[in-house]
């Protein structure tokens, strides 16, 4: 199957795979971390002649070992392919991860990538370990590599600095995750490199944003395993059927109106009046604005929302 110009497999190629150049890991988020690693990944490949090439799972490792693991997704499966396609990097072999691989050593499942990919570089994350029990280091790969006719590069480490800020940071999924619990969107986006976004469709609701004057969609997001920012109003974009408009969002449990106890996540969509439900939806967090409050009245909560409204116009205003 091929994604732009990047080929992804999901099985042993049917075709006649190149001799590449590699890289193995989830990718969760598909971060600036994680693209400076394919930069140098596709840097040897070309110095070398060879293709390049990521090696990931559609599942996240732990949730096979653990079936009741939800991970916290920042990506689902087919958005980190799209991301990944967008590096430039020509092959992305998706490996289903199975107890059976979980019990390889390094050793073994480098003979894998070797025989069944053709890969005759491995350039290895700073801090990355594979193989059962992960118990082996760099040298140790080194050596299997050189066992077995693969060269063994040990990737330069990303680390990030903000505009204006005199320290670095180290550039992870599981910070970017914590970013978002907190509903820090604006930081997990600088490490990400995009804005943190949700796919969903849009589904039913209580119909109360349109009786108070702001109708909301109400997304329901496609894969339970992918990460919800934290309660609270963010300004957001909305991307719909190609078209991007400024919005609203508010994610939690709607305290003043009382009516349910599941968690919603609700998008007032500016300069908009369309019936979209059941129409798949994109949302793109801009920016955190306030948290979760429960007014005394509804009257109180029209008043805020419309405070709200001028707010977020005025920040959408400037991306």
């Amino acid at each position: 199957m091929r994604t732009g110009d990047m080929q992804l497999f999901c099985e042993t190629p049917g075709f006649d795979i190149r001799p590449n150049v590699a890289t193995i890991g989830f990718f969760d988020g598909v971060h600036r971390g994680h693209r400076y690693l394919i930069e140098q990944v596709r840097a040897v490949a070309a110095g070398r002649g060879l293709a390049s090439s990521v090696v990931t799972f559609p599942v996240h490792p732990r949730k096979v070992m653990q079936a009741d693991y939800h991970p916290k997704l920042l990506t689902t499966c087919d958005e980190k392919v799209s991301l990944l396609a967008k590096t430039g990097v020509d092959y992305c072999m998706m490996l289903d991860f199975t107890p059976e691989i979980a019990r390889l050593s390094a050793r073994e499942f480098m003979s894998i990538l070797k025989e069944r990919y053709q890969i005759q570089a491995l350039v290895v994350g700073y801090d990355h370990r594979f193989g059962h029990n992960r118990s082996d280091g760099f040298e140790d790969y080194v050596r299997y590599g050189c066992e077995l006719g693969m060269e063994v590069l040990l990737a330069r480490a990303y680390s990030y600095r903000k505009e204006a800020s005199e320290t670095e940071g180290t550039v992870s999924s599981s910070v970017i995750r914590s970013l978002l619990q907190k509903g820090n969107v604006s930081d997990a986006a600088e490490y990400l490199g995009y804005d943190f976004f949700l796919d969903g469709t849009v589904v039913g609701g209580y119909q109360v944003g349109r009786k108070i004057g702001f109708p909301t969609a109400n997304l329901r997001v496609s894969d339970s395993d992918k990460l919800i920012p934290a309660d609270g109003v963010y300004a957001v974009h909305v991307h719909l059927e190609g078209v991007r408009y400024g919005g609203m969002l508010s994610i939690g449990y709607r305290p003043t109106l009382a009516n349910g106890a599941d968690r919603s996540i609700e998008v007032h969509i500016f300069n908009f009046n369309a019936d979209i439900y059941n129409s798949p939806i994109r949302v793109s967090f801009v920016r955190y604005m306030r948290p979760e409050l429960k007014f005394g009245t509804v009257e109180q909560l029209v008043a805020r929302i419309r405070r709200d409204e001028e707010e977020i116009k005025e920040v959408l205003s400037g991306f």
